[in-house]
């Protein structure tokens, strides 16, 4: 099943796709700012069994080297078969289109990142037909942008900064810059971050430090994607205060409780098991007849 992580890494390159030459400044290349783009169909198969589908394809066009396209991967972990299919997609691509092709891989950890950048040829030592180095995006080379300002220059880097420190124990502060620097910014222009930022953080920890500074940072937005991780941010908070009353009282709190105060998203149901908190003579007792 792929993840909400996964489609943020390279969804962000649709929404931007001029992204890619501000990114590959810190991949060690230098790709001109395109004058046009195209978002290209990302089915591959042909009269095949196996369904070759590229995550994001891109047609962009520059006024010094031309059209070219640029393929977009999201990759989670390591997987062996996926060079082999690489190889496939830029083949194929370079066939159809007869563009050149650029392989872009989009990690949130180191290990897939060192893993992903390393040249895999497709023929015996001797005879390397076909070598696919593909440029990898990660941890390790993405900017850690901690400064508003940094970040209200190039709000969609700064998101893609997030998501591929995600794993890391910096990230905590490049939230706190973009939820500032998206104070001043057009609601048609923050929305598609915020949410990118919120899919591409996963189920990682800062998730719920970027849920809480969309609560209250950005409360002024009220589209559907602000006020649906503002209340998802609420209501972990609010868990977290029955949590601590219940604790604050001397009450045993089981997993089973827990669990089941953490797993709820109803904010009107949590605040009635708040107030229930209060008063009750056991931890069980916060539901009620529920």
């Amino acid at each position: 099943m792929v993840s909400s992580s996964h489609e943020a890494m390279h969804r962000i390159f649709q929404h931007d796709p001029g992204l890619f030459s501000r990114v590959s400044h810190f991949l060690g290349v230098d790709v001109p700012t395109p004058v046009k783009a195209t978002v290209l169909p990302t089915d591959l198969t042909e009269n095949s069994p196996v369904e070759r589908r590229v995550d994001t394809l891109l047609r962009l066009e520059t006024a010094e080297q031309g059209a070219f396209l640029l393929a977009v991967e999201a990759q989670g972990k390591k997987d062996p078969d996926k060079p082999a299919s690489w190889a496939y997609y830029a083949a194929y691509l370079w066939t159809k289109y007869r563009l050149p092709t650029a392989l872009l891989v989009v990690c949130q950890d180191h290990a897939t990142a060192r893993w992903a950048q390393q040249p895999v040829c497709s023929g015996p030592p001797q005879l390397p037909t076909l070598t696919l180095t593909p440029l990898v995006a990660g941890p390790h080379n993405m900017p850690v942008i901690t400064d508003p300002e940094e970040a209200r220059a190039d709000l969609v880097l700064a998101s893609l900064a997030a998501i591929t420190h995600a794993a890391d124990t910096v990230v905590n502060e490049i939230p706190k810059a973009l939820s500032t620097a998206l104070r001043d910014a057009p609601e048609d222009i923050a929305d598609p971050i915020v949410e990118f930022t919120a899919q591409g953080l996963g189920n990682r920890p800062a998730k719920h430090l970027w849920r809480n500074l969309a609560a209250v940072d950005l409360s002024f937005y009220k589209s559907y994607i602000s006020e649906e991780i503002r209340d998802e941010g609420r209501a972990e908070g609010r868990a977290e205060d029955i949590l601590l009353v219940l604790e604050q009282r001397g009450l045993d709190v089981s997993d089973d409780v827990r669990s089941r105060i953490t797993d709820c998203t109803d904010p009107e149901l949590l605040r009635l098991w708040l107030m229930h908190a209060v008063t009750a003579p056991k931890a069980e007792e916060i539901f009620g007849d529920q």
